[in-house]
């Protein structure tokens, strides 16, 4: 059996960065080993914008979802942890799709710092600013991908 037949076929993979007012999301590829921001999704009283997720899970046709796992730097579950475990849960239930938790510590001061590089270069305004949260899903996507 050669080499093409045995590798696992590509995978799309949507990542999300849960949070209080926002969620971010980024898509990814296991071929490629990729990942990059794609949106935001808004979160109201009543829970996340799910037409706007079932938009997005339409477009992209993933096999996987991936959601950052808001620990402390102790590695303890705090208000924010039940928030996205609670959001995975639901992704799973209402997709039909895998859906696995990442450790997300960190990476929003990754996707700030990735922010400010990206504005030193001029590449990225101010206003922008509400796609951090994109690129903090990116970043967890991107840790997923390494995992792997």
């Amino acid at each position: 059996m050669s080499a093409a037949a045995q590798a696992p076929p590509p995978v799309c993979v949507l990542a999300f960065d849960v949070g209080a007012r926002r969620t971010g999301v980024a898509v990814g590829n296991t071929l490629s080993g990729t990942a990059r921001a794609i949106s935001i999704v808004a979160v109201r009283e009543t829970g996340p914008d799910w037409e706007h997720c079932d938009r997005l899970l339409r477009e992209w046709s993933p096999q996987l979802l991936v959601v950052g796992e808001p620990l402390t730097l102790e590695g303890e579950a705090q208000a924010a942890t039940h928030r996205a475990r609670r959001f995975a849960q639901s992704l799973g239930s209402r997709y039909g799709l895998p859906v696995q938790m990442v450790d997300e510590r960190s990476s929003s001061q990754e996707a700030d710092r990735r922010f400010a590089d990206a504005r030193r270069r001029g590449e990225a305004r101010r206003s922008h600013a509400e796609q951090l949260d994109a690129v903090a899903a990116q970043i967890i996507l991107e840790r997923w991908l390494g995992l792997r």
